[in-house]
């Protein structure tokens, strides 16, 4: 297929080329791996400035996405690769063939730097979803940064640069930058610009922005980062938000309320203890949902009224196939029991969804995140679970609302009053502020940049 850029795909090349670290902020749908490859190919094949490139992504997408982008257009024909997935022996293989791009899953950097007895001799890394090298204890981030130094030119690509907040930030730019805009050590990035948030009198669990620091933040970053908008550029569907609230019983908010304040209850003679904040929101999710685990993983039920909603809203879609996201395990068994539904997980299911084959599907975030087109099978979401990650949050969303999608997309939140569920979705909504923030204000200008030429 012939390769005809729009105006924003041919700026974020030229980015690309004109500085040998960037950051890519493009939301879903915009092209990020076609703009890259572009670049790739002026850089290995026209202007011989790189010799070997290595591409880090989340497995699908180094596996089928990439492969899929440079085998799809015809300018990109020359460009030879390798993927580097599989067995070890599969690996080392793919690693020695000569190819100019050389594809590798983000699970397997600390084993090509510090295991696999090759040398790291590639002078341009691309990373693709630079949000997952977000942590800075992570043995990926601490392997990629020990061989940082020999990469003469790195791209960091996401949609999702801050998706819990600004702290995330300094990670992912001190892989790009080895620290010159953010800083080379996370204390000091903290005590810039962040003040405690949450804390008792030992420990401090949070972190929030100092006034002004947003902003310094953007201004620190600006120079290597360009951001895009898919609504800006592209023909998006409409998009309609919808809330869709549930009610307890006065019995099964007692047993919520109580579950919630002393973090210990007895259901059913099993006592069930959240030790620490992050089991204890765990637990009161479960709660909110309708059934919770025990230490033994035996699950309680305690209420139907999500599973009465969500048939609401399955019979009103009238036929239209509708795509549920669920997080516990025991959830997805009650949503079994009560209705016919096919699990989206094999390309298989992906194909028949797509098909229109399949109407009504399940599938967890995790699992539907990067790569995943489900846009031709409907256009209706529904959140039977809700999930703190933005970033998944999105991505699972952006399967049906993208480019390609012929319906405006509705996105239904089933939301259990008066429990953690409303706290999930104003914190959803307040990184999303966040992170609309950050991309606002790197946002590449093209009409202006047009001006001005």
């Amino acid at each position: 297929m012939k390769y005809y850029p729009h105006d924003y795909q041919t700026y974020a090349t030229n980015f690309i080329l004109e500085n040998s670290i960037a950051a890519i902020f493009l939301e879903m749908g915009l092209g990020k791996s076609v703009i890259t490859l572009t670049a790739i190919l002026d850089l290995c094949l026209d202007s011989f400035e790189v010799g070997k490139v290595l591409v880090i992504a989340p497995l699908r997408v180094a596996r089928n996405t990439w492969p899929a982008e440079i085998n799809k257009w015809e300018h990109l024909k020359d460009l030879d690769f390798a993927v580097a997935i599989g067995t070890e022996k599969e690996r080392l293989s793919a690693l020695k063939t000569p190819a100019s791009v050389y594809l590798i899953n983000r699970e397997n950097v600390e084993w090509l730097i510090n295991k696999s007895g090759l040398p790291f001799d590639y002078d341009m890394v691309v990373i693709d979803e630079l949000s997952s090298f977000k942590s800075h204890t992570a043995k990926r981030f601490k392997s990629l940064l020990k061989v940082r130094p020999k990469i003469k030119r790195i791209v960091g690509l996401t949609g999702t640069p801050s998706s819990n907040g600004l702290m995330d930030l300094w990670a992912e730019f001190r892989i790009l930058d080895m620290g010159k805009r953010l800083g080379r050590y996370i204390s000091h990035y903290r005590s810039a610009f962040f003040q405690p948030d949450k804390r008792n009198q030992h420990m401090i669990f949070s972190y929030k922005p100092l006034f002004g620091a947003e902003k310094e933040i953007y201004e620190l970053i600006s120079d290597i980062t360009i951001s895009m908008k898919s609504v800006d550029f592209l023909q998006m569907p409409k998009c309609l938000i919808n809330e869709v609230p549930v009610s307890l019983s006065v019995n099964e908010h007692l047993i919520y309320d109580g579950f919630r304040k002393e973090m210990v209850i007895e259901l059913a003679n099993e006592e069930i203890d959240a030790v620490n904040a992050a089991v204890l929101s765990s637990k009161l999710l479960q709660m909110s949902n309708g059934a919770v685990y025990d230490e033994d993983k035996k699950v309680h039920f305690i209420h139907n009224r999500k599973l009465d909603a969500l048939e609401d809203l399955i019979e009103g879609a009238n036929g239209k196939p509708v795509l549920i996201a669920y997080w516990y395990k025991h959830d997805l068994e009650r949503i079994k029991e009560r209705f016919t539904v096919r699990e989206i997980k094999t390309s298989k299911d992906i194909k028949e969804w797509n098909h229109g084959e399949i109407p009504v599907a399940v599938i967890h975030p995790a699992s539907a995140g990067h790569g995943l087109n489900l846009q031709g099978g409907g256009s209706t979401i529904i959140w039977f679970s809700l999930t703190w990650s933005l970033e998944l949050y999105q991505q699972t969303n952006a399967r049906l609302w993208r480019q390609g999608q012929n319906e405006t997309v509705v996105i239904h939140h089933i939301i259990t009053k008066g429990t953690i569920d409303e706290d999930v979705m104003k914190a959803l909504k307040r990184k999303e502020k966040t992170q609309e923030d950050l991309i606002d204000a790197v946002k590449a200008n093209l009409s202006r940049r047009r001006r001005a030429g």
